[in-house]
């Protein structure tokens, strides 16, 4: 056999890789310790109302609706009976210069939770998706306006905008972007707005830091405001730890923004649809940005799907260009508003609607904070952050590991019957909208009792 045969069959030569159902090895997991979780695998196999079922069995109630995303609950027939019903009638279709209905309905219906002109809708496919998205319309707006030299992208420390290049470049969390180069040109930070010495213990918007929006201003005078496209910032940072905006701060951030003819992108991917008690961030803090990003709660975590609302002088400035017969904006996605996912995304928003979700976290929201504040005192907890249906349990860091204690009780709640999040030492809680007043006094019990015993 010649040498180019060998190589050949070599090539061509299955698997020696056993191919068994709880083999774990292959599936190569997402922000995951991926050799600790699979000597000790933590794996669902149901889902309904507030609980997961594990394989062996258990039942756990979730504290953080999946990702941040399952608002409605889990196991909502409404949504995979829409999802069945259009698998069945049209599995796909391209978006690419052909339609189908349901995914103009449902950014008809979007247009309808997002404040002032926020009157047209790009669909993607996640947040990630949806934070490259926003960043490019943002640099061919200013293109389309004569304004080619706005290129350069301001985001902010601690940040979290999605794992794309975009994403990455404008987000700040440091372990989210050190293994992979100098990412993009022309991208500058804000400082986070987190202290723990001026509002450790705060309850709702701390009152110190809206004055941190003012190296907005810095920022503009050393690039000059010709050379800047965007901000980009999280209304509530949620990824690094449920960091609330300072009282002040985001109405300074949009006035610094019109007064240098910045756009403002927020990144809307955990407050969108309901998570505050209002539908979006921009209305329930009172400030209009240029552009939205969402994903997570649009579908219920129930398929795939995110999306950009953009105003409507930037959708006009497209349409103005160029020809009638031209395409507007280069961009787009083989799956960018699938129908399976409007399916998902239109019967999510009639339960949202039909069922009050969104008022239903402005009711409990107060008995949600209560229980957030009742664990101040407790050994190694540092701060408490509650807002909507969220919150921030920040832990002490133990000497020499970083993260340490917190993952030690991401475990114990697992096996107490809990699904916590951890993004270093901050416990993150964003539990469904269907959540009941004994849901929150369990969730607590549990972590009280769990934080207790932490070395």
């Amino acid at each position: 056999m010649s040498a180019t045969a060998k190589a050949a069959e070599q090539t061509f030569t299955p698997s020696s890789f056993e191919p068994t159902p709880n083999n774990l090895e292959a599936f190569w997991m997402p922000f995951t310790a991926n050799r600790q979780f699979k000597s000790k695998p933590r794996l669902f196999v149901a889902a309904e109302g507030m609980h997961y079922t594990t394989i062996e069995n258990r039942k756990v109630l979730d504290g953080t609706a999946g990702l941040w995303c399952v608002n409605a609950g889990h196991g909502r027939k409404k949504i995979s009976e829409a999802v069945a019903k259009q698998i069945q009638q049209m599995d796909y279709a391209p978006a690419f210069q052909m339609g189908q209905p349901s995914s103009f309905e449902l950014a008809s219906r979007l247009t309808h939770l997002v404040p002032g002109d926020l009157d047209h809708v790009f669909f993607t496919n996640s947040g990630s998706e949806s934070v490259d998205t926003a960043l490019k319309i943002a640099l061919a707006y200013h293109r389309v306006k004569g304004q080619g030299a706005r290129t350069r992208l301001i985001g902010r420390e601690r940040g979290y905008h999605g794992v794309g290049f975009g994403g990455i470049s404008v987000g700040g969390i440091v372990a989210n972007r050190k293994f992979f180069g100098p990412l993009l040109n022309g991208v500058d930070h804000l400082p986070h707005t987190h202290n723990l010495e001026k509002n450790a213990f705060s309850k709702g918007q701390p009152e110190w830091g809206a004055h941190l929006a003012d190296d907005l201003e810095r920022i503009v005078t050393l690039h000059d405001a010709s050379t800047i496209a965007a901000v980009i910032i999280e209304p509530v940072a949620g990824s690094t730890g449920v960091l609330l905006p300072p009282k002040g701060y985001l109405q300074k951030i949009r006035q610094i923004c019109d007064k240098h003819g910045i756009l403002l992108i927020f990144d809307e991917v955990i407050t969108g649809f309901g998570r505050l008690g209002s539908p979006f961030g921009a209305e329930h803090f009172g400030v209009l940005p240029d552009l939205i990003t969402c994903a997570k709660g649009l579908t219920n975590g129930a398929v795939p799907m995110g999306a950009v609302f953009a105003r409507k002088h930037i959708y006009d400035a497209f349409m103005e260009s160029s020809a009638e017969n031209a395409i507007e904006l280069f961009h787009g996605y083989t799956y960018s508003a699938h129908p399976i996912a409007c399916a998902a995304g239109l019967a999510t928003q009639r339960i949202y609607r039909d069922e009050g979700l969104f008022e239903r976290v402005r009711a409990i929201a107060p008995y949600w904070s209560d229980a957030v504040h009742a664990l101040k005192g407790r050994r190694n907890v540092v701060d408490l952050r509650a807002y909507g249906l969220v919150a921030g349990i920040e832990l002490s860091p133990r000497d020499g590991a970083p993260g340490a204690r917190a993952y030690d009780a991401l475990v114990a709640a697992f096996d107490a019957g809990l699904l916590i999040r951890i993004t270093g030492e901050t416990i993150a809680m964003s539990p469904p909208f269907i959540i009941e007043r004994k849901d929150i006094d369990r969730i607590f019990e549990t972590l009280a009792k769990i934080i207790d015993r932490l070395d």
